[in-house]
């Protein structure tokens, strides 16, 4: 993909907030432009009332955390820069606590703030944040830099981390002991499945290689270190997959959160990954008999095991023996035994190496074997693993986990060499006994070798297929991993607690009301159940998110590649979601069921609903989106497998999707993903969207380049937005603002629908009138941008231009016609679209239109209509593999835009649901 420096003169007019001039036919008529002011030079006294009360988003306080970090929102002029936030109990206890802002108001002052805790303080179920001197942990974290290595002391483990190498943590300390080494990432790669090929099949070895380390943040309660790198063969100079391994530390805690993220950049034809993981030495220096293996299996079950067990022996070694083993307590001495056993415990096998293997989401198998080159035996099977391991012994050990480790499968735990002087235990994200890695695509092609023959696919299967397009090259996946240095084997009960910390990850958050109460994220409302009518939509509101959250259970929508997607359409025939049909499969961000979902969280408040948001993200973020290659900083259009279309386009990679989880947990690789779109109008030159249906010549111009007012600028808009929000480059602002006005000045505005825009300046030229409106232009996030827009930006004519858009396209052909000259023709999706009617209504204060938005609701014009049977049934038998629920009406498209345009009608012109609603 071309690289356009960004050029000196428009960094000139950024900062200094200069106004460039519209071009086109008309630069004299148009008024000089009104934009945000700057950063004020002298910040407003905090408000000493500004203060949020907190809570843990699953309810109780946890038993066991690494540390946590959330985000807090504030009221526009409520918290100035540079203010200091203190946190305490609910009761009044001080609580140490780091914090940093996110994202800034126009004015200068504070909308989004970060906080970090460490594990000083015993958590409390309710907290509260407000202006004051922050608490200090007791031992802060503190970071040390040297040419070689960074240490991270918590004040309970020290972390060591390479600058250069292959070893990434060469030590994490805790006292005197070294309770791991030599932490790594290693890849396994074949060239060919193995399974449709003749002949030999080879596999080649990698391990990490360092390219470049950095801290992030280094306390006083969390320190942040990113290594970059390559995965580089052992054997040969061969580097592929790039990786960033960001590693967190919080003052107190003996715990590590790791977040890995690699990009495939191979040829997916003769690249097969066949397992991918991280990978630590542990030093064994107890016993084999006072050393322990734990795995955490369904819900709470834990598998607990000695490396060399003295229970069930035909003699017993003594009741106090025994207990103490199976508690993963020191044993007492072994002269004190039954000489019985003591005399012929080296006839007791001891059991180096145990796998726990996650092969897919229904069932997982634990096996041993004494060492490598003898058989396995069968341990036990479950259903679906914790994700949870712990090697080591009563003078300390490694627990290592993997949060989603069923959903994310293949996946695997492993140790190694238990019974020796150094252990190795391994997560694997791939574990190297499922299939390898295949990523090659579907078809043949089926002779769509022209535009017109693709076209005529994509009127039979909806998929838009076009040859090479649907490779994977680019996409990526991120997966968390958690470690503890423990002083000792953890008794039972502290290794479930350690587990449900892997399963569920502790996270502080704001109650609804006070989300809503800072004014964020534009126009929604908490949920309201206050008359008959509101009662209705909330329950429908709540039936489709649960009914889809369970639908991805009893469908079995996980997987390495597909866990935190959803399925397009229903197949009622077949009793299944069209899994295998074009674009109809996965949905990949179609009509924003990301938005739906987390705007259901800011109302609502609903762990369930937060959860299933966060791996929508994680999923459509990293796997829908291309991070490396020509196609870089595109997402990909729905379809059988997630890179398979060849619509790649903003809509699907806009940052209008990531938002919201960055701001509530400010998590640093959403928060990467979001400053790489910030140069993605750059991606027009390298492709055309609407290349297969251009009816006259176009060749991509740095200067003029096609860009939609819909789903094009909608997507550009959002990562502009962001990265204003965020204090960042300032050439977004001035795209943001240049761009909205020159829309503003089309003849037609946003009914323009598209226009030639330029790189440098972010404006577009003032094109002829004309009209052109598509029913998917404000469905991919516009609606919700422009929302946010109207409040931040002080652009009167960018705000009528937007009232426009949204008055006339559910309204008459009189209307149109007399406005743009032009009737809009018939157009889809008038049920998603009441929310721009309301949207109308409410900032015009005009009551015939609130009311006529509520009529478009309730009509459910390709959505779904009020007087729908709003029930799902059980299918059983012969004609499904399983039972399931369906309803054979649902859609996500039709969810995703039902719950978007009821979610904003409420908020926006609630108080006019018609009087004989109110039954």
């Amino acid at each position: 993909m071309p690289q356009l420096p960004r050029r000196s003169l428009l960094m000139g007019v950024a900062m200094a907030g200069v106004a460039t001039q519209l071009p086109g036919p008309r630069p004299a008529a148009a008024a000089p432009p009104r934009v945000a002011p700057a950063r004020p030079e002298t910040p407003p006294a905090a408000n000493p009332d500004a203060r949020v009360p907190l809570r843990w988003l699953d309810g109780d306080a946890p038993r066991a955390l690494v540390g946590a970090t959330w985000g807090v929102p504030w009221p526009r002029g409520a918290l100035p820069r540079g203010q200091e936030l203190a946190l305490t109990t609910a009761a009044g206890t001080p609580v140490p606590v780091q914090s940093w802002p996110t994202g800034f108001w126009p004015d200068g002052t504070v909308k989004w703030t970060a906080h970090a805790i460490g594990t000083g303080v015993p958590p409390a179920a309710d907290y509260l944040l407000r202006p004051g001197q922050p608490a200090a942990p007791d031992v802060p974290l503190r970071v040390t830099e040297t040419a070689r290595v960074i240490e991270v002391d918590t004040g309970v483990v020290r972390c060591r981390i390479a600058r250069r190498g292959r070893v990434l943590v060469p030590s994490i300390v805790r006292g005197d002991r070294t309770v791991a080494a030599n932490g790594t990432l290693v890849c396994l790669r074949r060239d060919a499945t193995g399974e449709d090929e003749a002949g030999t099949v080879r596999q080649q070895r990698f391990s990490a290689e360092i390219h470049e380390v950095r801290v992030e943040q280094r306390g006083p309660v969390r320190a942040v270190v990113r290594v970059d790198g390559r995965h580089r063969a052992t054997r040969g100079r061969r580097e592929w997959l790039p990786f960033t391994i960001r590693l967190y530390l919080y003052a107190g805690s003996d715990g590590i959160r790791m977040v890995h993220t690699f990009v495939f950049d191979g040829d997916e034809r003769r690249d097969f990954v066949s397992g991918l993981g991280v990978r630590f030495q542990v030093p064994m220096t107890d016993q084999p008999h006072d050393r322990h293996v734990r795995f955490a299996g369904d819900g709470d079950g834990i598998l607990g095991e000695a490396v060399r067990g003295i229970t069930g022996l035909r003699r017993d070694p003594g009741a106090a023996v025994r207990q103490a083993q199976v508690a993963g307590e020191r044993t007492p001495d072994v002269a004190g035994w039954d000489t019985r056993v003591s005399g012929r415990l080296h006839l007791v096998p001891a059991w180096g190496d145990y796998s726990l293997r996650q092969l897919s989401d229904g069932c997982f198998d634990i096996r041993k074997r004494t060492r490598t080159g003898h058989g396995w035996v069968q341990v036990d099977t479950g259903r679906r693993a914790g994700g949870l391991g712990y090697l080591g012994g009563v003078s300390g050990g490694l627990a290592f986990g993997m949060k989603d480790f069923w959903q994310l499968h293949p996946t695997q735990l492993d140790v190694r060499g238990a019974a020796g002087e150094s252990a190795e235990v391994t997560v694997w994200l791939w574990s190297p006994d499922a299939t390898p890695m295949d990523l090659r695509f579907y078809h043949d092609g089926m002779g769509q070798d022209s535009y017109p023959e693709q076209l005529e696919g994509l009127e039979i299967t909806y998929e838009d297929y076009e040859p090479g397009f649907g490779r994977p090259y680019g996409i990526a996946r991120t997966t968390e991993m958690y470690f503890w240095a423990l002083g000792g084997t953890p008794s039972a009960d502290r290794f479930a607690q350690l587990a449900a910390a892997v399963r569920t990850p502790p996270l502080i958050v704001a109650p609804p009301a006070q989300l809503h109460a800072a004014g964020v994220f534009g126009d929604w409302s908490p949920v309201d159940r206050s008359t008959p009518a509101r009662r209705e939509i909330e329950d429908r509101l709540d039936f489709l998110v649960d009914f889809h959250r369970d639908q991805v259970e009893q469908r079995s929508w996980y997987g390495f590649w597909n866990y935190g997607d959803i399925m397009h359409s229903y197949d009622p025939d077949r009793h299944v979601w069209r899994y295998d049909v074009g674009g109809y499969a996965w949905a990949n961000s179609e009509l924003s069921p990301d938005l739906w979902l987390w705007y259901q969280y800011l109302r609502s408040g609903r762990a369930d609903v937060f959860r299933f948001a966060e791996a929508m993200t994680r999923h459509t973020g990293e796997v829908d989106v291309y991070h490396l290659g020509k196609y870089r900083d595109l997402g990909t259009r729905h379809g059988v497998l997630h890179w398979a279309d060849s619509a790649k386009q903003l809509r699907i990679s806009s940052a209008a999707y990531r938002r919201f989880y960055y701001f509530l947990t400010a998590d640093e690789r959403v928060g990467d993903l979001m400053r790489d779109l910030v140069d993605a109008d750059r991606t027009f030159l390298a492709l055309d969207p609407i290349r297969k249906i251009r009816t006259e010549p176009y060749e991509p111009d740095p200067h003029a380049l096609g860009i939609g007012f819909g789903t094009d600028w909608s997507g550009l808009a959002a990562a502009w937005l962001t990265e204003w929000e965020r204090d960042g480059d300032p050439v977004a602002r001035t795209k943001l603002v240049n761009s909205a006005r020159s829309i503003a000045a089309q003849p037609n505005g946003f009914i323009q629908g598209d226009g030639l825009y330029d790189l440098d300046t972010g404006l577009f030229a003032i094109g002829p009138p004309k009209v052109s409106v598509g029913s998917l232009g404000a469905v991919f996030g516009l609606v919700e941008i422009c929302a946010e827009l109207v409040d931040l930006l002080d652009l009167p004519e960018f705000t009528d231009a937007w009232l426009q858009y949204c008055r006339l396209y559910n309204g008459t052909a009189a209307e149109q016609i007399a406005e743009t000259g032009q009737s809009f023709g018939s157009l889809n999706l008038r049920q998603a679209h009441a929310r721009l009617t309301a949207y109308a209504a409410a900032r015009t204060g005009n009551p015939a239109l609130a009311a006529r938005a509520w009529q478009e609701f309730h009509t459910g014009h390709a959505g779904y209509p009020r007087n729908l049977d709003w029930r799902s049934v059980r299918v059983e038998g012969p004609a499904v593999l399983k039972p399931v629920d369906e309803a054979s009406f649902v859609s996500t498209n039709a969810s995703s835009q039902y719950g978007l345009a009821a979610i904003q009608c409420l908020a926006l012109v609630g108080d006019h649901l018609p009087a004989q609603e109110e039954r």
